[in-house]
């Protein structure tokens, strides 16, 4: 089989604020040669086709429609920005239903103890009550100081006997005991073993533990590549804590769609295994970077598969949070394809400064993302204000102010210890 390198991928893109290269076939042969087109499996011919389609009145505007459901989503992001500006009523109830993203949990002031996971409120697991919602709610189980065993695979093991356990879609593990010197391998090798159990199981948070409880550096994780090798259904992951965290072997897992890794330090060695997975369905991305004075190794370099590479091509938000190095990767993202293809970037709780904005600022692209977050950085208020001037939804909250008489020494992230 031979590999054409002049072959157009799924992820090429329509630079930000250029338009698409002519293509006189699609003019020449009307609304049909539109259809044609729309049909070509090369993304860019599509995106091409989109944008001759509002010449041809409401025919027009009903391929532009169909566009939010193409399976590219550059495709779909284009079809979107050509729609937003129009007031037509069936535009309107179109962009009503489209969701580009689903997670808007993600983007709310973050407390390390949160009330919600994938879309569902938390409800601590109780034997007396059982499991009464099953898909609305997401079932959590912690162990408490006083509990000298680490009893969360036998707190599994009693909702297991539920008898609405085989419905339950999320579930979170909190505290374990000593979870500052014993890792989560015994958490996970119980899921492991409820996979059997858990057959409609989509969502898995392992770590909800506040700083009170344990300081997220010290949170020692596992090999968690064994969660997804069991749920083949699962939609969510969300990790807290890098310390030991592995995704080994690198699987291939059809169905996720959201990965979260959130830590107070993450390695380069970690990071790598996450590019390293074959992940096609994955749509949300978001990783915590953390302080390099707890461990965190991870620099701009070590983000090239993400940025450069295509890997995930449906990819729609980019979360590169909580980071010592956030104008570096504001330098390099500004230039890289998946710039053109995501609808929100989160470059929140990291040490974004008045320079790094202004490269956003710069770039024609920045002004077709659907939301930029770039709360908890050290943004002056003329900043602020230039980026509030963009068409694009800004988050801006919690802005930080460099400290350079503490042991911090200037711009830091917001969450290492």
């Amino acid at each position: 089989m031979t590999d054409n390198q002049n072959q157009p991928r799924d992820y090429d893109a329509v630079l930000g604020g250029q338009s698409p290269p002519p293509m006189d076939g699609v003019v020449l042969g009307g609304i049909e040669g539109v259809k044609r087109y729309l049909s070509n499996p090369v993304t860019q011919v599509r995106v091409t086709a989109l944008s001759e389609a509002l010449k041809y009145g409401d025919a027009g505007l009903n391929l532009l429609i169909q566009g939010l459901q193409d399976k590219s989503r550059l495709v779909q992001r284009f079809a979107y920005r050509l729609l937003k500006p129009r007031v037509e009523a069936q535009v309107i109830q179109a962009l009503r239903t489209y969701k580009p993203w689903n997670l808007e949990e993600r983007l709310n002031e973050y407390p390390m103890n949160v009330n919600s996971f994938a879309n569902r409120q938390i409800v601590d697991f109780d034997a007396n009550i059982g499991i009464v919602e099953p898909v609305n709610n997401a079932y959590a189980l912690r162990s408490e100081y006083y509990e000298y065993e680490d009893n969360l695979p036998s707190k599994l093991s009693r909702l297991l006997q539920e008898p609405n356990a085989e419905k339950l879609e999320a579930l979170v593990f909190g505290l374990w005991v000593e979870a500052y010197e014993r890792d989560s391998s015994s958490i996970v090798q119980a899921l492991v073993d409820a996979k059997k159990y858990l057959t409609n199981l989509k969502a898995v948070f392992i770590g909800d533990i506040d700083s009170h409880d344990c300081e997220i550096s010290w949170i020692r994780q596992s090999n968690i590549s064994l969660v997804l090798q069991a749920y083949p259904k699962l939609e969510i992951l969300q990790i807290r804590g890098g310390d030991g965290l592995q995704f080994s072997p690198q699987v291939r897992h059809n169905h996720l769609k959201a990965f979260i890794v959130e830590a107070g330090a993450l390695s380069r060695d970690t990071v790598a295994e996450v590019f390293n997975m074959n992940l096609p369905a994955l749509e949300h991305l978001e990783l915590w970077f953390g302080s390099e004075d707890y461990g965190g190794d991870c620099w701009v370099e070590d983000l090239n598969p993400i940025l450069f590479e295509g890997k995930f091509p449906n990819l729609t938000y980019l979360g590169l949070r909580n980071s010592q190095f956030t104008n570096e990767i504001v330098s390099v993202i500004v230039g890289s394809p998946i710039i053109n293809s995501i609808s929100v970037l989160d470059l929140s709780m990291g040490t974004l400064s008045d320079a790094g904005a202004e490269e956003l600022l710069n770039c024609p692209a920045t002004n077709y993302l659907d939301i930029l977050n770039v709360s908890e950085s050290f943004l002056s208020q003329e900043m602020i204000d230039k980026l509030s001037e963009l068409d694009v939804r800004i988050l801006v909250s919690n802005q930080k102010q460099e400290d350079e008489d503490s042991y911090i020494h200037g711009r830091y992230c917001s969450i290492a210890e």
